[in-house]
């Protein structure tokens, strides 16, 4: 893997809500790690086309925690595991829910792809969805506040 590739994973779990990632291949290992506060990379290359070495890079601070005070009151859904979240059930369906819609307890409100194997995301409330706090595509983490059902 050169160098360039690296960058690119490195930029893609900065842009994602994953906290750590780990790959390896062959002689190749690489390790992401992102903090609070301080965020470092940490990517020990042992290929015969490169010296084995630690390269550090900082990555971007998660969203600031000024959001979670904006969140309006309700219950929160949580991830029930680490994976993607998809809102519809194809890319050419509507969305399970949009905020505003009234759902009922064990009402399928996502779905959180892992490993190739799709897990519906159900309502643990009756209520109206007050808040998605997550994109179509974007890699969730388990306990991840989802939505919120008033």
């Amino acid at each position: 893997m050169e160098l360039d590739h690296i960058l690119k994973i490195i930029d893609k779990v900065s842009e994602s809500g994953v906290t750590s990632f780990y790959y390896e291949e062959g002689n190749l290992k690489l390790s992401v790690k992102k903090k609070e506060k301080q965020v470092v990379a940490a990517a020990p290359v042992q290929m015969a086309a490169l010296p084995a070495e630690t390269v550090s890079v900082p990555l971007a601070a998660p969203a600031a925690p000024s959001q979670e005070a904006a969140l309006p009151a309700g219950n929160m859904v949580e991830s029930p595991l680490v994976g993607t979240f998809y809102s519809a059930p194809n890319p050419d369906s509507a969305a399970f829910v949009k905020v505003g819609d009234s759902v009922k307890k064990g009402q399928v409100l996502g779905i959180i792809e892992a490993m190739k194997l799709m897990n519906e995301v159900e309502s643990e409330y009756d209520g109206v969805v007050k808040a998605i706090l997550v994109e179509n595509e974007q890699m969730v983490e388990y306990g991840q506040p989802l939505f919120i059902i008033g």
